[in-house]
């Protein structure tokens, strides 16, 4: 059983930044593919970026050249760092832990792109 948790969402300008983390239980990276969905208001959830067992990333063309994934396989912990944010980025974020049979979701955290 893999649990998630996710923090630092928050509330910023347009064009600002914030810098998400996933805390898995466990090392989770040799086995899953983790990422980034997000849902808005009026929305279906969506992905905004994926790093596959391999290391290999992708990325929603929406945040392409804005948004970085990464993770730190010692600390178990995901993170996506958010630059120049648009008020469209606003959304709960959900960290995603996946294999072909199973799908592990957090809590989300909220965060709201505003001036």
């Amino acid at each position: 059983q893999v649990q998630l948790v996710e923090s630092g969402g928050g509330l910023v300008q347009p064009g600002g930044s914030l810098r998400l983390s996933c805390a898995a239980s466990g090392s989770i990276f040799s086995i899953y593919t983790v990422g980034w969905y997000r849902q808005a208001p009026g929305l279906q959830r969506e992905l905004v970026a994926r790093i596959f067992k391999t290391g290999s990333t992708n990325y929603a063309d929406s945040v392409k050249g804005r948004f970085t994934i990464s993770r730190d396989n010692a600390k178990n912990t995901l993170y996506l760092q958010m630059n120049s944010l648009k008020p469209e980025d606003t959304a709960v974020y959900y960290c995603n832990a996946a294999t072909t049979i199973k799908n592990y979701w957090g809590q989300g955290t909220q965060v709201t792109v505003s001036s």
